[in-house]
C-alpha cells in the first residue's frame, strides 16, 4: 500500500499524549543548576557600574560575565554584531548582561533582585522611519515603473502598517548544557536548527565542530522563534556550565520569553499601483521598511523574502521595489512563520481591493485578469514554468465558499436597520516560495542519509526537527514508498549533530520539498542496491535482515547519502538579484465571512474557506492541520494580537494581556487541496507550513471594508481601531 497520500499515525504522538516525551525541563541531569539572566532595563546607553548586594549569599551562586567567554563574545549568524553578553554598551532593553546559576531556580531568579546596574542613558531610536542605520536593502526593477505610472489610467497610492507578532509557542525557550571530561560540550535544546547552534557555539568557546554536540529535545512549537534564538540561550547555558563545572538548565517563563525573544518584523509598506481602465496592472512602485530591532539576526533574509513577495501573485510589466531593514533600539526581530511575506502580501492583496474599488470593478474579476500562470514573468525575471496553481486555487475557493452569494447576502443583511451587526465577505490570493531564496540552498549544501542496519532496520538521518508539523512521520512515508517497504520498517533518527548530517535548518517551507527530496533520493539508492546486490526489495522482515547482512558485510550498517544539487534549469544571480528566486511556489486562496457587533465592535469570523496548491499532499491530515493552524495564527495577527511597546519595552508580556486566538475564536475552516504537482518535489510535493499565514490578514481587512465601507490599513483590526475609524467617518 502506498504511504504517500495517506494520513498515517503521527510517530511522536503517543509519547506526547502519554506525557512521557522529554522536553528540556523534563531532562534528568544529576547535579544540575538552574540559570537566570540579568537583563538591561534601558533601551540605549552604557553600563557605568554593577553592584552586588553584600547581604545576599553569593557563595552559593555561579556568576558568568562577558569576561568569562573563552572565545568570541558574539551570537554568530549572518552578521556577528550581537554579543552573547553585554560588555558595556546597551542597545536594547532586556539585553543580557550577566548570568546567575543556583541549585534552586527560584533562588537564581531571586538573586537578580540583589544586583543593581547604573547606566549612562542615551536617547534611543524607536521609530524605524527615523533610523539612519540600514542593515540590508534591495532594489528590484523591471520595465519603467515611473513612466508607466505617469501614463496609467488610474493610480492608487496606499501606505500599510503591520505590527510585531509574538510566536506564542506552547513551550517557552529552554536549553541544558554540560561539559564532558574530554573538554567537549553537549547542549540539549528546544530548537529548530541544531547546526545553527553548533556553529554559534564553536566560536564562543573556541572549539571545533566535532567538540560541540547539539541534540534536539522534544520541542513544543517553534514558528521560527526557535530558529536563531537558541544560539543565545544555548550559549548562556553552556557558559554557566563551564564556569560551574556542572550541568545547567535555563528555561524561560512566559514573561521573560515574551520580553526578550524575537518577534515578527513590524513593517511599513507603501504601494503606488497603476492600472488601465479595463483592470490590467501596468505599474507597481513599492517601498518596504522592516524594523529589525537592535541587531541584524535574520533581517536580511526576512527582507529578501518580503521583497520577492511584495508584488503579490500577479504579473506586471513595470515594477520597482525598494526595501530596507533598519535598526531601532528594541529587542531584535527575527524569523516568524512566513518570513516577511505576510507583511508585504497583506499590502499587495489589500491594494488589489483598493484598486478594484477605484475601478468600480469586482475584486475577483480584477484578480482573474492579473493572476500569474504558466509562462508569467516575475519582477526578478523568473519565468514560471510549471506547478502554478494560483487560478485553480482562486476558482475553487470562489465556488466552494459561494463567494458571490455570501457577499450579496451580507449586503442585504447590512440594509436591515435593526440588524445587531454588520457583515462582510473578503478574499485573498497569495503565493509563497518554497525553500531558501536564490542561491541559499546551494550555499547550504544540505545532506540526508538513509541507513540500512545489519540487524535489518532502515533509518532516516536528517537534522530537520519535529516540533508539531509532522516531519518525522512524513520522512518515514517518503522513504518507505521510495524503497518499497512498509511504513513500520522505517524509523527516523532524533536530530543530534553527532550522527545526523546537516540537512539545513527547519525553516522556509523547505522540509518537505527540499529535504524530503534528498531523503527520497537516498532511499532510491538503497532500493537500487537491494535490487542489484540482494535480488530485489525484501517482502518480509526476515528477508530484509538477510538482505541487510548481504549489503552490510561485516559493517554494522551501510549508509546511503544524498546531497543537494540545484535542479537543471534553475538559475539565480546574487549580484543582480535576478533569476529563479525559488524552485517552485505554493498558492492559496481564502474567503472569509465575518460580522462586527454594533455594540461592542468585536469581530467574529463566521466562516472561512481555503483552497491551496501545495503540490502532491504527502499526509492529508497533517497538511490540513498546517493550513488550519496557520490560518488561525493569521487571524490572531489580523484581529487580536496587539503588542504594546513603551520606551522599547513590551508592556503586555503575558497571554492574559497579549490575546491570542482560542478554540472559541476559531471558525469553521473548510480546507481543500488543488494540487499542481512539482516535478522535482518528492512525489510532486511542495511546501505548506508558511503559506497559510499569508492569507488571513488581507481577507479579513477586505471583509471589514465590505461590511463597513472603511479601509483599515493597519493590523490588528481591534474594536478600538474600528471605533476610531467610525468616529472619523462620522466627523467627515
Amino acid at each position: 500500500m502506498a504511504e504517500v497520500g495517506r494520513s498515517a499515525r503521527r510517530r511522536e504522538g503517543p509519547d506526547k499524549l502519554r506525557g512521557v516525551a522529554h522536553y528540556v525541563d523534563d531532562l534528568p541531569l544529576p547535579g544540575c543548576l538552574h540559570g537566570a539572566t540579568l537583563r538591561s532595563t534601558i533601551a540605549r546607553g552604557r553600563i557605568r557600574r554593577i553592584a552586588f548586594d553584600p547581604a545576599f549569599p553569593w557563595k552559593d551562586c555561579v556568576i558568568a560575565r562577558a569576561e568569562d567567554i573563552p572565545g568570541a563574545n558574539e551570537v554568530a549568524l549572518i552578521e556577528h554584531d550581537q554579543p552573547l553578553l553585554v560588555e558595556d554598551r546597551v542597545l536594547h532593553a532586556m539585553e543580557p548582561i550577566l548570568l546567575v546559576a543556583h541549585a534552586s531556580r527560584a533562588t537564581a531568579y531571586a538573586a537578580l533582585e540583589h544586583i543593581a546596574v547604573e547606566y549612562d542613558e542615551e536617547e534611543p531610536v524607536l521609530d524605524p522611519e527615523k533610523s539612519q542605520t540600514v542593515f540590508k536593502s534591495f532594489d528590484v526593477a523591471r520595465g519603467d515603473a515611473e513612466k508607466a505610472l505617469a501614463e496609467a489610467d488610474v493610480v492608487v497610492d496606499t501606505t500599510f502598517r503591520l505590527p510585531h507578532q509574538e510566536h506564542a509557542y506552547i513551550e517557552t525557550n529552554g536549553a541544558a548544557a554540560f561539559w564532558e571530561a574530554d573538554g567537549s560540550l553537549v547542549v540539549i535544546g528546544s530548537l529548530q536548527c541544531p547546526y545553527y547552534v553548533q556553529k554559534a557555539l564553536t566560536g564562543v568557546f573556541g572549539l571545533s565542530e566535532h567538540q560541540v554536540r547539539v541534540i534536539q529535545a522534544a520541542t513544543g512549537g517553534g514558528f521560527g522563534g526557535k530558529e536563531e534564538y537558541p544560539n543565545m540561550i544555548c550559549g548562556h547555558a553552556a557558559l554557566l556550565a563551564r564556569k560551574a563545572d556542572r550541568p545547567v538548565k535555563i528555561v524561560y517563563d512566559r514573561v521573560e520569553d515574551m520580553l526578550a525573544t524575537t518577534k515578527r518584523h513590524p513593517a511599513i509598506v507603501r504601494h503606488r499601483t497603476g492600472v488601465s481602465r479595463d483592470g490590467r496592472l501596468v505599474a507597481q512602485d513599492i517601498d518596504v521598511v522592516l524594523d529589525g530591532g537592535a541587531y541584524v539576526t535574520l533581517s536580511p533574509v526576512v527582507l529578501s523574502r518580503a521583497t520577492l513577495h511584495a508584488t503579490g501573485a500577479y504579473g506586471c510589466p513595470n515594477v520597482r521595489i525598494r526595501s530596507r531593514a533598519v535598526a531601532t533600539h528594541t529587542p531584535p526581530n527575527g524569523a516568524f512563520r512566513g518570513f516577511g511575506a505576510p507583511q508585504t502580501l497583506f499590502a499587495a492583496e489589500l491594494q488589489m481591493d483598493r484598486v478594484a474599488e477605484a475601478l468600480a470593478m469586482d475584486p475577483v474579476a480584477l484578480r482573474r485578469k492579473n493572476l500569474v500562470g504558466r509562462g508569467s514573468t516575475l519582477a526578478v525575471g523568473q519565468v514560471l514554468k510549471e506547478s502554478v496553481g494560483a487560478s485553480p486555487a482562486l476558482e475553487t475557493c470562489v465556488k466552494r465558499s459561494r463567494y458571490a452569494r455570501r457577499r450579496a447576502a451580507c449586503a442585504r443583511w447590512n440594509e436591515r436597520p435593526k440588524a445587531p451587526s454588520w457583515r462582510g465577505v473578503g478574499l485573498s490570493v497569495v503565493y509563497h516560495g518554497a525553500g531558501f531564496t536564490g542561491s541559499g540552498e546551494v550555499y547550504l549544501q544540505s545532506r540526508v542519509a538513509v541507513n540500512l542496519e545489519r540487524s535489518g532496520g532502515i533509518q532516516v538521518l536528517a537534522a530537520s526537527t519535529e516540533f508539531g508539523q509532522g516531519t518525522t512521520t512524513m520522512f518515514a512515508q517518503i522513504v518507505a514508498d521510495a524503497v518499497g517497504v512498509p511504513l513500520d520498517w522505517v524509523s527516523v533518527a532524533n536530530p543530534d549533530t553527532s550522527h545526523v548530517p546537516n540537512s539545513g535548518p527547519t525553516v522556509a517551507s523547505r522540509t518537505t520539498m527540499i529535504v524530503g527530496r534528498l531523503a527520497r533520493q537516498a532511499a532510491l539508492d538503497l532500493r537500487a542496491a537491494l535490487q542489484s546486490e540482494a535480488g530485489g526489495v525484501p517482502k518480509s522482515r526476515a528477508a530484509l535482515r538477510a538482505a541487510a547482512r548481504a549489503l552490510c558485510g561485516d559493517a554494522v550498517s551501510r549508509r546511503f547519502d544524498a546531497k543537494y544539487e540545484r535542479p537543471e534549469g534553475v538559475a539565480w544571480d546574487d549580484a543582480s538579484y535576478t533569476g529563479d528566486a525559488y524552485e517552485a511556489y505554493s498558492y492559496a486562496a481564502m474567503a472569509v465571512e465575518l460580522e462586527i457587533d454594533k455594540a461592542t465592535l468585536e469581530v467574529r469570523i463566521r466562516h472561512a474557506t481555503v483552497a491551496a496548491d501545495i503540490g502532491t499532499v504527502i499526509h492529508p491530515l497533517f497538511a490540513a492541520g498546517q493550513v488550519i493552524g496557520g490560518v488561525v495564527q493569521g487571524l490572531g495577527w489580523a484581529l487580536l494580537e496587539s503588542a504594546a511597546y513603551k520606551d522599547g519595552v513590551m508592556q503586555n508580556p503575558r497571554l492574559t494581556d497579549y490575546v491570542i486566538p482560542t478554540s472559541l475564536d476559531t471558525p469553521e475552516i473548510d480546507v481543500v487541496f488543488v494540487p499542481a504537482p512539482y516535478s522535482k518535489g518528492p512525489f510532486g510535493a511542495k511546501g505548506v507550513g508558511e503559506l497559510p499565514m499569508d492569507i488571513p490578514g488581507p481577507a479579513v481587512a477586505a471583509a471589514v471594508h465590505d461590511a463597513l465601507g472603511l479601509w483599515l490599513l493597519e493590523l490588528p483590526i481591534t474594536p478600538e481601531r474600528l471605533a476610531k475609524a467610525l468616529r472619523g467617518r462620522k466627523a467627515a
